[in-house]
């Protein structure tokens, strides 16, 4: 098959889901069509842009642990209603309970609750949210609904899926944020669940979805970084602390900064003995300024912000202030990337290496780490 040639969409992908842009493209074309972003988005450093890494085969499909669905009740004449799970598109929810990018667990989990959940006038559910084992019903209510419903064979059958722990979350609000930090309701089962490397994780988690193809933009992190006794390494956006615990059994001092408190209460367990501040990382800049005052060594610096990049703040005091020997930046956004780049390279840093990951088969999604050394 050539890169450019279109296949068949996969069993259980509906046709009129826009959710994954690539998924009728063969795995060369959708990572042809990446790197060519890629290369534009970030042209000044093109010479130092290296090839994709990627899955391939079976693992381009079943990867998405974590998913947020649109729930919608629907019922025509006297015919029964049924829920909905899936994407919003013009005020319709298109059914994709059966996505084939979804993972086992998660279409697994989804069948056994559909077959028992309450109409919306009595459940008046929101938003299916799904973090590995840890799944959560957000309900757009403030009451605590009947929950009969949750009984010894539904709970079965969300073992027998690989679900651990599930929460009612109730938001009258619920839209745009899915979360509010006092609505949380544990239903049945654990409050944590742990990952394939044992790493504690809650309910709001934000996971890498690929945990393989992760690992290897961390080792290369490590490698570039070389961390050890002696060394100061700022975390920034360090979520439950994964990263933490490598600077940290490497030997390096080690402050981590991130704004979810879940997270927060995890990385604590992951990476006992690291110091997190828990804020906005712009927020977070005397205490940075402190720490550093309080350390002495090679400095060094780690970040994996969201979409936005680095708050102008937080770059003005990495260029400035810090000035960190060396640093690397896994980006998820092309365009704030290059933005921060030409800040940093201006301050005096060189991009010695871009590094593309297809964290994201199926869609247009692409990250990229940038590996910077000061001049």
């Amino acid at each position: 098959m050539s890169s450019t040639e279109a296949i068949t969409l996969a069993a259980g992908c509906r046709a009129d889901c826009n959710g994954c842009a690539h998924r009728a493209l063969s795995a060369p074309a959708s990572e042809a069509q990446k790197a060519d972003w890629l290369a534009r988005a970030l042209s000044p450093w093109r010479e130092v842009l290296a090839p994709m890494r990627g899955v391939h085969g079976a693992a381009r499909w079943g990867y998405r642990e974590r998913v947020a669905l649109s729930a919608q009740w629907t019922a025509d004449g006297d015919a029964p209603g049924e829920w909905r799970i899936g994407l919003m598109r013009r005020d319709q929810v298109i059914d994709i309970r059966d996505c084939p990018v979804h993972s086992p667990r998660v279409r697994q989990s989804l069948a056994a609750l559909l077959r028992v959940l309450p109409p919306a006038a009595r459940f008046p559910l929101a938003f299916y949210v799904q973090a590995g084992a840890q799944l959560t019903l957000v309900l757009k209510t403030a009451q605590a609904p009947d929950t009969a419903w949750l009984d010894a064979g539904t709970v079965q059958a969300l073992q027998r899926a690989g679900v651990e722990g599930l929460w009612l979350m109730l938001f009258p609000s619920a839209g745009r944020r899915l979360f509010h930090k006092n609505g949380w309701r544990l239903l049945w089962g654990e409050p944590y669940s742990a990952d394939e490397a044992g790493m504690r994780y809650g309910p709001s988690a934000f996971q890498q979805l690929i945990p393989a193809l992760y690992e290897q933009s961390v080792d290369a992190a490590q490698a570039f970084l070389a961390p050890r006794a002696g060394s100061c390494l700022v975390d920034l956006y360090c979520g439950s602390g994964r990263t933490l615990r490598r600077w940290q059994a490497a030997g390096a001092q080690v402050l981590g900064v991130e704004i979810g408190a879940e997270a927060v209460a995890c990385a604590a367990h992951n990476a006992p003995g690291v110091p997190v501040l828990r804020g906005p990382c712009a927020q977070r800049l005397p205490q940075l300024r402190e720490w550093q005052a309080a350390t002495a060594g090679e400095r060094l610096l780690y970040v994996n912000p969201p979409r936005t990049g680095l708050e102008p703040e937080v770059l003005d005091w990495v260029c400035e202030d810090y000035r960190p020997r060396r640093m690397v930046y896994l980006s998820c956004s092309a365009g704030t990337l290059s933005r921060d780049l030409q800040r940093l390279c201006a301050a005096g840093y060189m991009v010695e290496r871009l590094q593309p990951y297809d964290f994201f088969p199926q869609t247009w999604h692409v990250e990229c780490q940038a590996l910077l050394r000061r001049g």
